[in-house]
Order: structure tokens, then C-alpha cells, then sequence
């Protein structure tokens, strides 16, 4: 893909779409409030703690990639996403991305459970939604890992994400394995979203 972003272009992206989606009231954003949305430590991971030039580079390099604008109409400067313009993507695409930007590589089940605060999405249109992502490289399905029930997506739009999924692709080694307690915790939270999506399902259906 011709689109890279660095580490932290991709979270200030990520942060700019989730905030326009879950929070409109709030958007655009100043650069106090993106600097602790790109730090906040709840639905982030890895947790981040960037000071303002980090994020005024990331800014910049947005920027200069024509996937941000700047607004000065107000007091303070106020920052906006153009990369839904730029490439037409709709909500429920860019909901996906933005979660996989902000949480790093996602089982189906956890994707659909957390872009909840996003979009509200039918089975079938998260389905079609992944695929059409998926085919124009924007994502990949990572290959299932040991100790693992599903494979997971990334994004392909930062290099760090784009070298796990070529790995996986490739058969390399993976990472060194996570602690016993880790993968729990990775298992339980799995299970939580699988449940909080069921319920999700199930509370539709009397809509």
C-alpha cells in the first residue's frame, strides 16, 4: 500500500475518527484535547504518554499527507480528519479502522463489540464491511497464533502493523510468546466482547 503512517500519525488518525464518531459534539479538536485522546488509557493499546510535539510532528506529517486540516477560525487551532474524503470511505469503515489503529490487531468478535460506540453494525454488513476492507489492502487477517481460537485483523496502514501482518503472511517467527497471565487476560477480554456482542445481538432482536 502506497499509504504509510508512522506510529503516531496512526494514532492521532485513529483518535481524530474515533472522537468524530463517538463524540461529535467535541469535534474538531484542539491540540490539548487530541493529546490526551491519544493518551487516554481506556480502548488504547499499547497506552501511549506523547507530549504536545509528538503529537504536533504526527500533526504535520498528516498533514503533509493531505489527511488532516488545521482550522484557525477559532481561539485555539482545531484539528479534523480529511482521510474519509480522501479515500471515500463511510462510518462503518472508518469505525473499523479506527479501532484497529487505536488497539492494534483484533479478533471479528472484538472488532464488532468495541466500534459498538461507532456504529451499530448488522452481522451481515460488519461481514461485508471487513471484506471490502480487506480487498483493497487496507487490512489483513493475520494467521491464528498459538494459543489462540481466532485469527485476528490488523490495519495496513503503519509500518509496525504492516510488518506483523507480513510475518504472519510469510510464516515467520512471531513475537516472542506472552506471559501465562497475559494471554488469561487476552482470553477473558476475548470472551467479554464475545458475550457483550451476543447480548448485543440478542437485545436487537426486540427493537
Amino acid at each position: 500500500m502506497e499509504l504509510q503512517l508512522s506510529e503516531a500519525e496512526s494514532r492521532v488518525l485513529g483518535s481524530l475518527l474515533e472522537k468524530e464518531f463517538s463524540t461529535p459534539e467535541y469535534y474538531p479538536l484542539s491540540l490539548n484535547a487530541l493529546v490526551n485522546a491519544c493518551n487516554q488509557k481506556s480502548n488504547r493499546e499499547p497506552v501511549v504518554s506523547y507530549g504536545e510535539q509528538e503529537v504536533l510532528d504526527a500533526i504535520e506529517g498528516l498533514r503533509q499527507k493531505k489527511l488532516l486540516f488545521q482550522s484557525n477560525a477559532a481561539r485555539v487551532p482545531k484539528y479534523e480528519e480529511t482521510f474519509l474524503a480522501a479515500h471515500n470511505f463511510i462510518g462503518s469503515e472508518a469505525s473499523i479502522l479506527a479501532e484497529l489503529m487505536l488497539r492494534g490487531p483484533q479478533t471479528p468478535a472484538e472488532l464488532r463489540a468495541r466500534t459498538e460506540r461507532m456504529h451499530t453494525f448488522t452481522p451481515e454488513d460488519f461481514t461485508k464491511t471487513l471484506g471490502k476492507l480487506e480487498s483493497y489492502g487496507y487490512i489483513m487477517l493475520l494467521e491464528r497464533q498459538p494459543g489462540r481460537k481466532e485469527p485476528r485483523y490488523a490495519h495496513m496502514l503503519a509500518g509496525s502493523a504492516a510488518t506483523t501482518a507480513s510475518q504472519a503472511e510469510s510464516g515467520q517467527a512471531a513475537p516472542a510468546a506472552t506471559s501465562p497471565l497475559q494471554e488469561k487476560i487476552d482470553r477473558l477480554e476475548r470472551e467479554l466482547a464475545e458475550l457483550k456482542q451476543a447480548f448485543i445481538d440478542f437485545k436487537r432482536q426486540f427493537d
